[in-house]
């Protein structure tokens, strides 16, 4: 088994953060699923963009359900144990959902671009059946990355230290502890996460860049409304992808531990997700009123 040391060993912190993360989780969970049923239910919202964002909801979920309530049960423990089982369990499905998150919202720049800068031919190129081709594609994508990344640490031997400077059970920290020179396999996994998370990364820069330069060249009230929601796309995607490119995108062993850093893209970007996309979108917000005067 290995021992998780936690954002902190004070126990007054313990409690703040245990309350904060607590507060957290309910709201990534209350605003992404409010998110979810509002798209599933209002034929108003059937377009590319908000089907993409409803998937981009139910992985926030799943992403912040990978760490969270482990972190939460571990604040309140004295001795916060977790089985090795358990260990790779939850590391193939951060990486598992986190990689598809990636290339999700790869995705979602895409869908911006084209209806932006293509608007005559979004409809034939964003089709139902494209939508879900790209969405199946970004879960494969991320299953295959995760399981590469969850290999390569099974097969390390573990025989000494087992104490984890983290909240949860990560790559970089976990195969620190290896009893065996890792220099080939953090460079292989380095290569593998870094490289996708820089890659995705400047296909959004690249993205984002053409779609500026379509809205500086067309002065429309329809593209700069667009521009408002790839504005909001860039929030979520500066909070993710910047976080895990410093963390992922360099050797692991030769610095000190993530765990402050790993919070934004496991807490805050899901969190974030929910606040941006519905008090910035007037339709999602419209569509919110609508279903709870149905409910009421």
């Amino acid at each position: 088994e290995f021992i998780l040391l936690g954002l902190s060993d004070t126990r007054e912190l313990q409690v703040l953060f245990f309350t904060f993360f607590f507060l957290a989780y309910a709201m990534v969970l209350l605003g992404n699923l409010l998110i979810i049923v509002t798209v599933r239910t209002d034929p108003e919202l059937s377009s590319p963009m908000y089907f993409l964002l409803c998937n981009l909801s139910f992985i926030d979920i799943c992403c912040t359900t990978v760490t969270s309530p482990r972190m939460l049960v571990d604040l309140l423990s004295r001795r916060k144990a977790i089985a090795f089982e358990d260990c790779i369990a939850q590391l193939f499905f951060l990486h598992f959902v986190g990689a598809s998150e990636m290339f999700l919202l790869t995705v979602m720049a895409y869908d911006r671009y084209t209806a932006i800068c293509k608007p005559l031919h979004y409809t034939a190129i964003m089709s139902r059946q494209v939508c879900w081709v790209l969405v199946s594609a970004c879960w494969a994508g991320g299953f295959l990355h995760s399981m590469v990344q969850t290999l390569l640490t099974m097969q390390l031997p573990f025989c000494g230290p087992n104490t984890i400077d983290n909240y949860f059970c990560d790559v970089p920290p976990v195969i620190r502890l290896a009893c065996t020179d890792i220099y080939v396999t953090e460079w292989l996994m380095a290569s593998n996460s870094g490289l996708i998370s820089l890659v995705c990364f400047l296909v959004l820069v690249t993205s984002y860049t053409f779609i500026l330069v379509t809205v500086r060249v067309r002065f429309t009230e329809g593209h700069w409304k667009a521009l408002s929601t790839c504005a909001s796309h860039v929030m979520v995607v500066t909070l993710f992808f910047v976080p895990c490119i410093f963390i992922y995108l360099r050797p692991f062993s030769t610095f000190p531990s993530d765990k402050h850093i790993c919070v934004i893209y496991t807490v805050f970007s899901p969190v974030m997700n929910p606040l941006i996309y519905t008090l910035r979108n007037n339709e999602v917000k419209a569509s919110i009123w609508k279903l709870w005067k149905r409910c009421r």
